[in-house]
């Protein structure tokens, strides 16, 4: 799986404020392996969210987008003890600190889970909908397919973005518009970095969710109704042990 280009914000210091006005500076990072040739540390000084000077390790000097920025640069850019250590940070923080992310998060992966349902289909186009639902991946990256019958099944399919739950997982949805055959195969095909294998979760027509969903409710009447009726026998054969019957005259 190709990898992908990656920024980390390794600092954010030197916030300060004074009458409504804001000045900051950003350390970052961007990279895309753990090589130091694919690595670029970039600095930034902001005032009022405007970025008016860079320090890029791929430019080797500092650079200014505005008027006070470029003289900040010029000014910069005339210490070479200064460039020097400013260009020592690609190797002293940033392959340092990817090198962490790498051995804690970035190389690690979680297995997704798969559900597979059945919903009505807007618009009536349709006799049914399937929708395969894919939880708790990582990373982001993911493939999900359709097969009918062992053959990949295309058409009538819509599929969500990757979506982030907020805990490093993440989840996606595809949909599957078609016409029931009798005898047929359909899969949910999802493949990940994860899995040795790509995980096929078939889907079952013998009877609809729905259906299922009313015999289940039956039963539980049937039961409950069965433990009462059951009950209330009890209770009658108890209490008429224990009356006395009085002949009449």
């Amino acid at each position: 799986m190709a990898s992908s280009f990656i920024s980390v914000s390794l600092l954010f210091i030197g916030l300060h404020t004074a009458g409504g006005f804001m000045g900051f500076m950003t350390d970052r990072c961007d990279f895309n392996s753990t090589d130091l040739k694919d690595i670029e540390f970039i600095r930034s000084y902001y005032y009022n969210k405007l970025e008016f000077t860079r320090f890029s390790s791929s430019v080797g000097k500092y650079v200014g987008f505005t008027e006070y920025g470029v003289k900040n640069a010029e000014y910069w850019n005339s210490d070479p003890s200064k460039l020097a250590a400013m260009n020592a940070q690609k190797e002293t923080v940033c392959e340092h600190n990817i090198k962490i992310d790498y051995d804690n998060v970035l190389t690690k992966s979680a297995e997704p889970y798969v559900f597979l349902s059945s919903v009505t289909p807007p618009g009536g186009k349709h006799s049914s909908m399937l929708v395969c639902s894919v939880f708790d991946f990582f990373p982001k990256n993911i493939v999900v397919r359709w097969t009918r019958d062992g053959h990949p099944e295309t058409a009538g399919v819509t599929s969500t973005d990757e979506l982030a739950d907020g805990d490093w997982y993440y989840q996606t949805h595809s949909h599957l518009e078609y016409t029931p055959r009798s005898g047929e195969k359909i899969s949910c095909v999802v493949e990940h970095i994860s899995l040795s294998k790509p995980l096929v979760t078939d889907w079952d027509p013998s009877m609809p969710e729905s259906e299922r969903n009313k015999i289940a409710i039956g039963a539980s009447g049937l039961i409950l109704g069965l433990t009462l009726s059951l009950a209330g026998f009890i209770y009658y054969k108890r209490k008429a042990r224990g009356r006395i019957l009085v002949p009449s005259n």
